[in-house]
């Protein structure tokens, strides 16, 4: 396979766990605020949190802009990182809220490998 075939796929995935991110955060609104709120998440930030992880998981599922919305969702997963670390180093543990209602499990470290590898898999997306 072709290095581009690997960054395409690459943002095939990351555009899936971010559409699938999106969406069931606001399949169930309510929930997501709590969990949100729960992580110390201002709410006019989490309002729009759903909506960016959608708009950034369709542009990259159709490619265009390819490295850039790719470097976006790196930055979204540091973001995203950077909170649960922050969240653990203070000693706190609320559910993780990262999948919508699917997430109701404490954070914990395998949060921050999982969204390591989501990190370099948008850096991939970004630089093939």
């Amino acid at each position: 396979m072709s290095r581009s075939a690997w960054g395409i796929a690459a943002a095939v995935v990351v555009a899936g766990v971010l559409l699938l991110a999106g969406v069931l955060k606001l399949a169930r609104p309510s929930d997501w605020r709590a969990q949100a709120a729960g992580l110390g998440v201002p709410k006019a930030v989490a309002s729009i949190v759903p909506f960016v992880e959608i708009g950034v998981g369709a542009v990259l599922l159709v490619q265009w802009r390819r490295q850039a919305f790719a470097w976006v969702a790196v930055a979204l997963f540091a973001a995203f990182t950077a909170l649960l670390g922050l969240r653990l180093a203070q000693g706190k543990r609320p559910p993780c809220a990262c999948f919508g209602a699917l997430s109701s499990r404490p954070i914990g470290a395998g949060h921050l490998a999982r969204n390591v590898v989501f990190m370099v898999m948008a850096a991939l997306a970004a630089s093939l």
